[in-house]
């Protein structure tokens, strides 16, 4: 993640017209998917992977022989992908099957591509599991027992993953191209814009003037940025800048400041509508409307960022968390003006998509459009054609570079998804999560978090969501749990390891923003983010939480009792009170949620 942070800080110094041109064909290709009508899967995904090649090969490199290489297999790669564009007729009458050797060697090349794509991106761990998959898929049928697999010929085993419509570009590439991609340049043109500003001018002028303000107001503003960004660690690194140094400057413990921070940060990859790119996956994968999941996920997400909001008048029961001066705080006028450079995008985006009953990437685009146009004023409402390209050039880089990083991730983790469809060793994982459970649902629902927090240590949350779930969302639902609760349980416990140790991205960062050791900023965010690791599982015992959009007064009270009960576990976890009163609100807030 530490390359995605660097890159963030690159990015203003290298607006190089190449790169910004590189961004604009990225942001005219995907903007012009949704308006040119269906594209086949073999022209649009292949061309997808080739706009993302130079960005975490070239843009990414960070020493000679990365660059060097990185040109070598960019352009190989870009031979490579245009070769299943330009053939994609030939190549769907194959059905997967390789019958020349040429065809063979841009298969196994491409395969090659996508795992060193996602090393550079991210790192070795998702390539490494990728690579596992790939070698159970190749050598399997030499596994003796139930976990062996027949085999297949080597020419139908490449070519399912590289020329036809699954693997490489299987349906989750259809949505890193068709809906993360839209979201994704949708929130680099807020950012580049005031977006930013006004989220932290609300959040001031709703939060600063209360105690712990600084602190309530970077949950707040967290809140509203991840939103957009749906990253922890680029929120961290944005709304942190501003927020740290403020909660240092009043006073707030070194910890305390790294850890809201870290924990505010890690909720925007819960709180729709972008979720990390987590909704619209969920979207592929469950063939739940996004509206439903949008609706689903609001409630568990809110109650997220009110237990951070409790655990911070907890920690005012131990610290003197002051308010944030009134020279610090913005003027109604400023926060007016601020806050429609994302008001007016937000609620064209939520007309479109409620009202107007359009697709939700339909809608964004609409709403990308809305915020161009914004890009031509700066916070005094100043019209500047100048500043506009200035802020395009910087939309432009910012979107080509996030897209192709979810575009590496996501075209990795669906080869992992075509060796278990290949093999059907996802549903040999199921057999063994039931058998270990013993069908009984609890037992399954803590393996699974267990295997979540493990993979979701090295894996970004989405891809670690996405390969959990494949493995272990069939056994969930097998034991009676329906399949969105399923997958929001696995996609909340994927999120842990922002703020677990000994791997978590967030608290890294924020550890190193306000200059104290990771482990107390970690023990902090543990415990000021305790929601995060009892919420998933309150859903599970209150099921109407997640139906606000048919049965609201069930989801409300559900919300209202959770509130109560995480409540009393978050001021039983921090506030310095007796122990035995610190017991009795943590078991009273358990009974509250679980048993009540």
């Amino acid at each position: 993640m530490s390359l995605l942070i660097a890159s963030d800080a690159d990015a203003g110094r290298r607006l190089h017209p190449g790169w910004v041109a590189l961004g604009a064909s990225t942001v005219i290709f995907h903007l012009g998917l949704i308006f040119y009508g269906l594209t086949p899967a073999l022209i649009s995904r292949p061309l997808h992977m080739a706009l993302a090649l130079p960005w975490v090969l070239i843009f990414m490199a960070t020493t000679p022989w990365q660059r060097i290489s990185g040109w070598l297999l960019t352009g190989l790669g870009i031979a490579a992908c245009g070769y299943i564009a330009l053939n994609e007729r030939a190549l769907a009458n194959q059905y997967g099957f390789i019958d020349t050797q040429l065809q063979m060697v841009i298969g196994v090349f491409l395969i090659f591509l996508a795992l060193e794509a996602a090393r550079r991106a991210i790192g070795w761990p998702l390539p490494l599991v990728a690579l596992t998959a790939l070698a159970y898929g190749a050598l399997g049928q030499y596994l003796p027992g139930v976990f062996g697999h027949p085999g297949m010929p080597m020419a139908s085993y490449v070519g399912t993953l590289t020329i036809a419509e699954s693997g490489l570009w299987g349906s989750l590439t259809g949505v890193s191209v068709g809906v993360v991609a839209i979201f994704v340049i949708f929130g680099a043109v807020l950012n580049a814009g005031e977006a930013g500003r006004g989220f932290m001018n609300l959040a001031s002028a709703f939060a600063g003037r209360l105690t712990g303000g600084a602190a309530k107001v970077s949950v707040i503003s967290s809140a509203l940025m991840g939103s957009i960004s749906g990253s922890a660690s680029a929120n961290v690194a944005s709304t942190g800048a501003i927020t740290i140094p403020s909660m240092v400057r009043l006073g707030y413990p070194r910890a305390l400041a790294g850890s809201v921070e870290a924990v505010a940060s890690s909720g925007g990859q819960i709180m729709p509508p972008l979720m990390g790119a987590g909704a619209f996956v969920m979207v592929e994968l469950t063939g739940t409307p996004y509206t439903q999941i949008m609706a689903a996920a609001l409630l568990p997400a809110i109650l997220y960022f009110v237990t951070v909001w409790v655990g911070i008048n907890a920690y005012a029961t131990r610290h003197d968390l002051r308010p944030m001066a009134e020279s610090d705080r913005p003027s109604t006028k400023e926060v007016l003006i601020t806050s429609l450079f994302f008001a007016v995008p937000f609620v064209l985006l939520l007309e479109r998509i409620f009202l107007g009953g359009y697709t939700p990437q339909y809608a964004a685009s609409i709403a990308i459009f809305a915020g161009m146009a914004l890009l031509f004023f700066d916070v005094t409402l100043s019209f500047s054609l100048r500043g506009f390209f200035e802020r395009m050039a910087e939309a432009a880089v910012t979107a080509g570079r996030q897209v192709a990083v979810i575009g590496a991730i996501i075209i990795c983790a669906s080869l992992v998804i075509g060796v278990l469809s290949l093999t059907g060793l996802g549903v040999k994982i199921t057999s063994g999560i039931l058998s270990l459970s013993n069908d009984m649902l609890w037992p399954a629902l803590l393996l699974t978090a267990l295997a979540c927090l493990i993979l979701g240590m090295e894996v970004p949350t989405t891809a670690a969501y996405v390969i959990c779930v494949s493995v272990a969302g069939p056994a969930l639902t097998a034991l009676g749990l329906e399949p969105l609760l399923a997958h929001l349980f696995v996609f909340w416990f994927a999120l842990l390891s922002t703020i677990t140790p000994p791997v978590c991205g967030g608290v890294f960062i924020a550890a190193g923003m306000v200059g104290e050791n990771w482990l107390k900023v970690a023990l902090k965010a543990m415990a000021l983010g305790i929601g995060l690791y009892i919420i998933p599982l309150a859903m599970i015992s209150n099921p109407d939480i997640i139906r606000l959009d048919s049965n609201p007064g069930g989801a409300l009270l559900d919300a209202l009792k959770i509130a109560v009960g995480l409540t009393g576990i978050s001021f039983g976890v921090i506030a310095r009170k007796a122990w035995w009163l610190r017991l009795a609100l943590i078991v009273a807030g358990a009974l509250v949620i679980f048993l009540i």
